[in-house]
């Protein structure tokens, strides 16, 4: 058995999102990012299917120039190859599982650069 915690020991950053990988399973990475009101992942894709979770917060999630009003509960997934971003109206925890194929590193980069 493995356990994380996505309301446990938060450290946001004040300049970009903060990435963090939780669990690293057999099926599925799950990773969480806490973003800071204000805070923007820029407009990137991936080449895999994406799980999105907002556990608090609210969130601003475009997908090809749409933008989703997104708040606490609610799920978006995303089939590979789909431009998204987001954008916090307030400060969000939010879980993103990815493939076990995907990179963690290659989402650590899109914060990075946003």
């Amino acid at each position: 058995m493995k356990s994380a915690s996505l309301s446990k020991n938060l450290n946001y950053n004040d300049s970009k999102s903060a990435v963090e990988i939780l669990l690293d399973t057999d099926s599925s990475k799950e990773i969480r990012i806490l973003m800071k009101k204000g805070q923007v992942m820029k407009e990137h894709k991936t080449s895999y299917p994406i799980m999105v979770e907002i556990f608090e917060g609210k969130v601003s999630f475009g997908v090809n120039g749409k933008i989703h009003h997104l708040e606490k509960g609610d799920l978006v997934s995303l089939e590979a190859s789909i431009p998204h971003d987001l954008t916090a109206t307030e400060d969000s925890t939010i879980r993103l599982s990815l493939s076990k194929a995907d990179s963690v590193e290659r989402v650590k980069e899109v914060a990075k650069k946003s």
